[in-house]
Protein backbone atom coordinates (compact mmCIF):
# COMPACT_ATOMS: atom_id res chain seq x y z
CA UNK A 1 0.00 0.00 0.00
CA UNK A 2 1.39 3.37 -1.13
CA UNK A 3 -0.10 6.36 1.16
CA UNK A 4 0.78 9.57 -0.14
CA UNK A 5 0.30 13.19 1.17
CA UNK A 6 -1.01 15.93 -1.85
CA UNK A 7 -2.84 18.93 -1.92
CA UNK A 8 -5.53 19.87 -4.13
CA UNK A 9 -7.35 23.06 -4.38
CA UNK A 10 -7.23 24.42 -0.68
CA UNK A 11 -7.34 21.13 0.95
CA UNK A 12 -4.39 18.83 2.13
CA UNK A 13 -5.27 15.36 2.59
CA UNK A 14 -4.10 12.14 2.74
CA UNK A 15 -4.42 8.86 0.65
CA UNK A 16 -3.78 5.54 -0.73
CA UNK A 17 -2.32 5.25 -4.31
CA UNK A 18 -2.89 3.11 -6.64
CA UNK A 19 -1.76 3.20 -10.38
CA UNK A 20 -3.27 6.90 -11.29
CA UNK A 21 -5.81 7.02 -8.84
CA UNK A 22 -6.37 8.16 -5.41
CA UNK A 23 -8.61 7.11 -2.60
CA UNK A 24 -9.12 9.71 0.58
CA UNK A 25 -8.53 8.56 3.56
CA UNK A 26 -10.24 10.01 6.43
CA UNK A 27 -7.70 12.20 8.44
CA UNK A 28 -4.38 10.82 8.82
CA UNK A 29 -2.87 6.95 8.30
CA UNK A 30 -2.71 6.18 12.32
CA UNK A 31 -3.66 5.13 14.30
CA UNK A 32 -5.54 2.94 11.95
CA UNK A 33 -6.63 4.06 7.87
CA UNK A 34 -9.71 4.38 7.07
CA UNK A 35 -10.39 4.76 4.19
CA UNK A 36 -13.11 7.00 1.94
CA UNK A 37 -15.53 6.29 -0.71
CA UNK A 38 -14.09 9.78 -2.46
CA UNK A 39 -11.20 9.50 -5.51
CA UNK A 40 -8.99 11.89 -6.88
CA UNK A 41 -7.01 11.23 -9.93
CA UNK A 42 -2.94 11.83 -9.35
CA UNK A 43 -2.75 14.35 -12.59
CA UNK A 44 -5.14 16.38 -10.02
CA UNK A 45 -2.77 16.34 -6.87
CA UNK A 46 0.54 17.78 -5.95
CA UNK A 47 2.03 15.69 -4.24
CA UNK A 48 3.62 16.88 -0.82
CA UNK A 49 6.16 15.35 1.53
CA UNK A 50 4.46 11.99 2.55
CA UNK A 51 4.10 12.91 6.43
CA UNK A 52 4.61 15.73 9.07
CA UNK A 53 7.45 14.55 11.75
CA UNK A 54 7.68 16.67 14.71
CA UNK A 55 11.40 15.58 14.20
CA UNK A 56 13.90 13.27 11.87
CA UNK A 57 16.31 11.04 13.89
CA UNK A 58 18.82 10.60 11.56
CA UNK A 59 21.90 8.08 11.81
CA UNK A 60 25.31 8.66 10.69
CA UNK A 61 27.55 5.96 9.41
CA UNK A 62 25.28 3.48 9.14
CA UNK A 63 26.20 1.33 5.90
CA UNK A 64 29.67 -0.82 5.86
CA UNK A 65 30.01 0.60 2.58
CA UNK A 66 30.35 4.38 3.59
CA UNK A 67 32.32 3.70 6.91
CA UNK A 68 35.09 2.21 3.81
CA UNK A 69 34.57 5.12 2.11
CA UNK A 70 35.05 7.93 4.69
CA UNK A 71 37.94 5.87 6.40
CA UNK A 72 35.64 5.48 9.68
CA UNK A 73 35.53 2.56 12.03
CA UNK A 74 32.19 0.80 11.90
CA UNK A 75 30.29 2.56 14.60
CA UNK A 76 29.75 0.18 17.63
CA UNK A 77 26.04 1.72 18.30
CA UNK A 78 23.91 4.18 16.28
CA UNK A 79 25.64 7.62 15.87
CA UNK A 80 22.24 9.96 16.06
CA UNK A 81 21.65 13.55 15.05
CA UNK A 82 18.33 15.57 14.13
CA UNK A 83 17.27 17.19 10.99
CA UNK A 84 14.19 19.90 12.28
CA UNK A 85 10.73 19.38 10.46
CA UNK A 86 11.39 23.10 9.06
CA UNK A 87 13.94 21.41 6.82
CA UNK A 88 11.19 18.90 5.26
CA UNK A 89 10.16 19.60 1.67
CA UNK A 90 8.22 17.21 -0.68
CA UNK A 91 9.34 15.28 -3.94
CA UNK A 92 9.90 18.01 -6.78
CA UNK A 93 10.08 20.65 -4.80
CA UNK A 94 13.22 22.90 -4.98
CA UNK A 95 16.51 22.26 -2.39
CA UNK A 96 18.16 25.79 -1.68
CA UNK A 97 21.90 26.67 -1.31
CA UNK A 98 22.04 28.97 2.04
CA UNK A 99 25.24 29.89 0.86
CA UNK A 100 27.74 26.68 1.46
CA UNK A 101 30.23 25.80 -0.81
CA UNK A 102 29.81 22.38 -1.30
CA UNK A 103 26.08 21.19 -1.16
CA UNK A 104 25.78 17.02 -1.19
CA UNK A 105 23.48 14.42 -1.80
CA UNK A 106 22.99 11.40 0.55
CA UNK A 107 20.31 8.83 -0.73
CA UNK A 108 18.77 7.27 2.74
CA UNK A 109 16.30 4.60 3.28
CA UNK A 110 13.35 6.52 5.54
CA UNK A 111 11.25 4.90 8.32
CA UNK A 112 8.00 6.56 9.18
CA UNK A 113 6.27 6.13 12.53
CA UNK A 114 2.70 5.61 13.15
CA UNK A 115 2.64 5.01 16.98
CA UNK A 116 3.50 6.74 20.05
CA UNK A 117 6.90 4.22 20.58
CA UNK A 118 9.26 4.31 24.14
CA UNK A 119 11.52 1.70 25.28
CA UNK A 120 10.40 -0.52 22.36
CA UNK A 121 12.05 -4.12 22.38
CA UNK A 122 13.53 -5.17 18.62
CA UNK A 123 11.51 -7.82 18.52
CA UNK A 124 8.13 -5.14 18.64
CA UNK A 125 9.97 -2.62 16.72
CA UNK A 126 8.24 -2.89 13.42
CA UNK A 127 4.58 -2.99 15.19
CA UNK A 128 5.67 1.09 15.68
CA UNK A 129 6.37 1.18 11.88
CA UNK A 130 3.88 2.58 8.76
CA UNK A 131 6.25 2.25 6.09
CA UNK A 132 9.24 3.51 4.37
CA UNK A 133 10.30 6.14 1.64
CA UNK A 134 13.17 7.60 0.11
CA UNK A 135 14.73 10.63 2.16
CA UNK A 136 17.92 13.08 0.92
CA UNK A 137 20.04 13.86 3.63
CA UNK A 138 21.23 17.17 1.93
CA UNK A 139 24.48 18.49 4.08
CA UNK A 140 26.52 21.21 3.68
CA UNK A 141 29.62 19.31 3.63
CA UNK A 142 32.33 22.48 4.56
CA UNK A 143 29.84 23.61 7.27
CA UNK A 144 29.38 19.53 8.96
CA UNK A 145 33.28 20.21 8.91
CA UNK A 146 33.86 23.43 10.33
CA UNK A 147 31.00 23.19 13.20
CA UNK A 148 31.45 21.59 15.98
CA UNK A 149 27.42 20.25 16.06
CA UNK A 150 25.60 20.01 12.41
CA UNK A 151 22.08 21.99 13.23
CA UNK A 152 23.90 24.55 10.66
CA UNK A 153 24.96 21.74 8.07
CA UNK A 154 22.27 19.05 8.21
CA UNK A 155 19.35 21.13 9.35
CA UNK A 156 18.88 23.86 6.47
CA UNK A 157 15.25 24.97 5.42
CA UNK A 158 15.09 22.29 2.21
CA UNK A 159 17.74 19.73 3.45
CA UNK A 160 15.01 16.95 4.04
CA UNK A 161 13.23 15.73 1.20
CA UNK A 162 11.04 13.12 1.84
CA UNK A 163 8.66 11.03 -0.54
CA UNK A 164 6.91 10.46 -3.05
CA UNK A 165 5.06 8.10 -0.88
CA UNK A 166 5.03 5.91 2.03
CA UNK A 167 5.15 2.30 1.05
CA UNK A 168 3.89 0.04 3.70
CA UNK A 169 4.63 -3.42 1.91
CA UNK A 170 8.35 -3.73 1.61
CA UNK A 171 10.96 -5.62 3.49
CA UNK A 172 13.33 -3.28 5.05
CA UNK A 173 16.16 -5.57 5.84
CA UNK A 174 16.55 -5.94 2.06
CA UNK A 175 15.51 -3.14 -0.44
CA UNK A 176 17.48 -1.63 -3.59
CA UNK A 177 18.12 1.97 -3.51
CA UNK A 178 19.59 3.79 -5.92
CA UNK A 179 20.71 7.72 -6.14
CA UNK A 180 20.88 9.44 -9.75
CA UNK A 181 22.81 12.75 -10.13
CA UNK A 182 21.62 14.39 -13.55
CA UNK A 183 20.81 11.08 -14.23
CA UNK A 184 23.73 9.25 -13.51
CA UNK A 185 23.85 6.53 -11.30
CA UNK A 186 26.00 7.64 -7.84
CA UNK A 187 24.92 5.31 -5.02
CA UNK A 188 23.55 1.72 -5.30
CA UNK A 189 22.97 -0.61 -2.58
CA UNK A 190 20.68 -2.79 -0.75
CA UNK A 191 19.63 -1.96 2.95
CA UNK A 192 21.24 -5.72 3.60
CA UNK A 193 24.52 -3.52 4.17
CA UNK A 194 22.82 -1.03 6.98
CA UNK A 195 24.75 -1.72 10.25
CA UNK A 196 22.16 -1.31 12.27
CA UNK A 197 18.84 -2.56 10.71
CA UNK A 198 15.56 -0.80 10.82
CA UNK A 199 14.21 -2.87 14.15
CA UNK A 200 17.36 -2.34 16.08
CA UNK A 201 17.21 1.52 15.37
CA UNK A 202 13.51 1.97 16.32
CA UNK A 203 14.57 0.03 19.64
CA UNK A 204 17.84 1.77 20.19
CA UNK A 205 16.26 5.66 19.42
CA UNK A 206 13.19 4.80 21.56
CA UNK A 207 15.18 4.45 24.86
CA UNK A 208 15.64 7.56 24.79
CA UNK A 209 13.59 9.53 22.52
CA UNK A 210 10.29 9.29 22.33
CA UNK A 211 8.83 8.70 18.63
CA UNK A 212 5.43 10.12 17.18
CA UNK A 213 3.75 9.21 14.76
CA UNK A 214 4.85 10.75 11.91
CA UNK A 215 8.35 10.89 13.03
CA UNK A 216 11.02 9.71 10.49
CA UNK A 217 14.53 7.98 10.99
CA UNK A 218 16.78 8.40 8.13
CA UNK A 219 18.92 5.16 8.28
CA UNK A 220 22.24 6.77 6.83
CA UNK A 221 23.82 7.25 3.20
CA UNK A 222 25.75 4.16 0.93
CA UNK A 223 29.15 4.84 -0.23
CA UNK A 224 28.92 7.75 -3.36
CA UNK A 225 28.35 10.80 -1.71
CA UNK A 226 28.74 13.91 -3.51
CA UNK A 227 28.18 18.03 -4.42
CA UNK A 228 25.03 19.38 -6.08
CA UNK A 229 25.10 22.80 -8.13
CA UNK A 230 22.50 24.87 -9.33
CA UNK A 231 19.95 23.54 -11.57
CA UNK A 232 21.72 19.91 -10.63
CA UNK A 233 18.55 16.73 -10.03
CA UNK A 234 19.10 14.28 -7.85
CA UNK A 235 16.67 10.65 -7.54
CA UNK A 236 16.60 8.38 -5.22
CA UNK A 237 14.57 5.27 -6.04
CA UNK A 238 13.94 2.48 -3.78
CA UNK A 239 12.40 -0.75 -4.98
CA UNK A 240 8.44 -0.92 -4.38
CA UNK A 241 8.48 2.89 -3.01
CA UNK A 242 9.28 4.84 -6.29
CA UNK A 243 11.38 7.89 -6.90
CA UNK A 244 12.43 11.35 -5.02
CA UNK A 245 12.88 13.53 -7.55
CA UNK A 246 14.66 17.54 -6.46
CA UNK A 247 16.33 20.06 -8.43
CA UNK A 248 19.11 22.00 -6.55
CA UNK A 249 17.56 26.13 -6.91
Amino acid sequence: MKIVRYSIGSKTEYGILDGEQIQVIDGKPYPEIKKLNQFHKLSEVKLLAPCEPSKVVAIGLNYYSHCKETNNPVPTEPMMFYKPSSSVIGPEEKIQNPGCDRLDWESEFGVVIKAQAKKVSEKDALKYVLGYTCFNDVTARDWQAKDSQWSRAKGSDTFSPIGPCIETDIDPGNALMEGYHNGELKQKVNTNDLVFGVPALVSYITKFITLYPGDVIATGTPAGIGPMKSGDTFEIKIEGVGTLRNTVA
